[in-house]
């Protein structure tokens, strides 16, 4: 069954929170620091996705009116997953803010102003099969996302930060049904697509790069070929990388410092 585009447009809502009391949860039970270092690195990230999206929206995937009511939506529930994080992290004294971010975004410098330029040329010469690449991309994103979120709750085994990490995985969980149901229909007519997914994925943003263990697991599968197969293959794949604690390193220490943290971007 095809993804309902106009369906998830009218349900996407933030993650509720408003219902669990974070402050006296996490003073009574304070989380790890590597969990907190998890955390911080994962809110940077939700916070970036508006910055993903500014790049996105110079390629052929703006042409697309489902593609972009989706984009909206998603950016809208990704934003609030950034917030109750930030509301997480700000529980332990951990202050994330408006402050914090605009650093980390003038940090990128020159890199950050060019990328757009960069994207919109490699993209619109590529054309409509961009979007297949696209697709395939964001749902790989999301497949991570979802293990990393879930394999966190189960090393840390915290109530509430458990119930916090499921509400928002059952979000990405709709995230990653249109990412991988539009890749699956894009690469499976076009094998000009074909050709061109497993050169981005594999050459311009592998997942688990630099990490030696999920990059052979990574590079297992086929992403072309997973994606026209169905989920069931690539989840398969993030739940062996996941039992291998690959999903959820520590943070680099002082990455928010240097002002280089991952992008969703295809770079």
């Amino acid at each position: 069954m095809s993804f309902q585009v106009d369906k998830y447009a009218r349900q996407a809502a933030p993650v509720r929170y408003d219902d669990l009391d974070l402050t006296t949860a996490f003073r009574d039970q304070p989380l790890s620091d590597d969990t907190l270092r998890v955390l911080r690195y994962m809110c940077d990230i939700e916070s970036h996705t508006i910055c993903y999206l500014r790049d996105v929206l110079v390629t052929p995937s703006h042409t697309d009116p489902e593609v972009t009511t989706f984009l909206t939506m998603w950016n809208y529930e990704e934003y609030w997953h950034g917030e109750v994080l930030a509301d997480v992290l700000a529980a332990h004294g951990i202050a994330t803010g408006a402050d914090h971010v605009r650093q980390l975004r003038v940090r990128q410098g020159w890199r950050d102003r060019l990328a757009p330029i960069r994207q919109s040329l490699l993209a619109n010469l590529i054309g409509d099969d961009f979007v297949a690449t696209h697709m395939s991309w964001g749902a790989v994103n999301e497949w991570l996302t979802h293990a990393g979120y879930t394999r966190l709750s189960q090393i840390e085994k915290h109530p509430v930060l458990t119930e916090v990490l499921s509400r928002i995985a059952t979000q990405e969980t709709r995230h990653i049904a249109f990412y991988a149901t539009q890749a699956r229909e894009r690469l499976a007519r076009s094998s000009r697509a074909r050709r061109l997914t497993p050169l981005a994925l594999f050459k311009a943003g592998q997942p688990g790069r630099g990490h030696r263990k999920q990059g052979r697991v990574w590079r297992r599968c086929n992403p072309t070929k997973v994606m026209i197969a169905g989920e069931g293959y690539m989840g398969l794949v993030m739940r062996a990388a996941a039992a291998e604690r690959c999903l959820v390193p520590a943070a680099p220490r002082g990455s928010e410092q240097n002002g280089r943290y991952p992008s969703r971007a295809i770079q």
